[in-house]
């Protein structure tokens, strides 16, 4: 907690390539340290098997990451077919092994192309969707059956990149590297387990690597290295602008939105749409109804003055 009359430090987001093995909790006590604050959030967490883009805020921005939550995501990714496991991916107690051998490419096309669009996916059951009041994943680990609902999701892009056929254990199984671009909320392990289902074989996921949240992707994306060595914020300001539309207002409009009052609307759509000072920074979200563009976060509150009129 910040003591009386501190004075907050920079604001920002942190775009991190995570390591494998680290928890999404991990990362941010590590940005933690590395900001001087506590106040760290995350817009998606990454189980800790996966690798590749979180998207972190600090101080202010942390208000971002609510409008940054869900946007969509890209992985790469590889697919075990012949072998089910009890989490859907390789950290999990296996559970069936069949001979996958006679799977042709052509029929983990087939799969792959049923799995594609608007569909409704069963997560995972260790996932950390709450069943009354607990985590899923918590019911599990103490013996508990869980079954989640289906809930609609959307797989834009899921797409073959090469198959490989080793043996394992005795076993003919089926590697297969994906890439996928999808809706917040789709469970990239559970499409490796309903692919190896629709095929007969099981199926579970053996390496995931997140590419991209939204705008930000792998090239923006820092180690945790980097940022230790150099530990750089991509602005508010920065951040919003390739994350949301955006409407330059006038000194006057800014101390208008800074005291939470409303803009007449420009028709730039339903938002949420980043205004931005005359100096560049960013001073609220705005989101346009009725003819009018109202601030449904405010980054700059103005801290002194009257808001005037108009």
């Amino acid at each position: 907690m910040m003591a009386r009359g501190a004075v907050p430090g920079p604001s920002g987001l942190v775009v991190v390539d995570k390591p494998a093995g680290w928890t999404s909790h991990d990362v941010v006590a590590r940005v933690r340290r590395l900001a001087g604050t506590r106040r760290v959030g995350h817009a998606g967490t990454l189980d800790p098997m996966a690798t590749g883009v979180l998207v972190l805020g600090v101080e202010r921005a942390t208000k971002l990451l609510t409008y940054l939550v869900g946007a969509g995501k890209s992985y790469d990714a590889t697919m075990r077919l012949g072998v089910a496991t009890v989490t859907d991916d390789a950290e999990g107690e296996v559970v069936a092994r069949a001979d996958a051998a006679s799977v042709g490419d052509g029929d983990v096309a087939r799969a792959v192309a049923s799995l594609t669009g608007e569909i409704q996916q069963v997560p995972s059951s260790v996932s950390a969707i709450k069943v009354d009041g607990r985590r899923s994943y918590a019911r599990v680990r103490a013996g508990e059956t869980v079954e989640l609902a289906a809930r609609p999701v959307t797989v834009s892009r899921f797409s073959v990149l090469s198959v490989r056929r080793p043996v394992v254990d005795g076993y003919g199984v089926v590697d297969v590297d994906v890439s996928v671009d999808c809706s917040s909320g789709t469970y990239v392990r559970a499409l490796a387990r309903d692919v190896g289902a629709a095929l007969g074989v099981g199926g579970h996921l053996t390496a995931l690597r997140r590419t991209a949240v939204g705008p930000y992707g792998l090239p923006v994306a820092r180690t945790l290295d980097q940022l230790e060595e150099s530990f750089v914020l991509l602005s508010p300001a920065d951040a919003a602008r390739v994350a949301f539309p955006g409407r330059d207002v006038t000194a006057g409009e800014a101390r208008l939105l800074g005291h939470g009052r409303s803009l007449a609307s420009v028709g730039s759509g339903s938002g949420p749409i980043a205004a931005f000072a005359p100096d560049g920074s960013l001073v609220a979200l705005l989101e346009e109804r009725d003819g009018v563009a109202r601030p449904v976060l405010v980054i700059a509150p103005a801290v002194s003055g009257t808001p005037g009129t108009r």
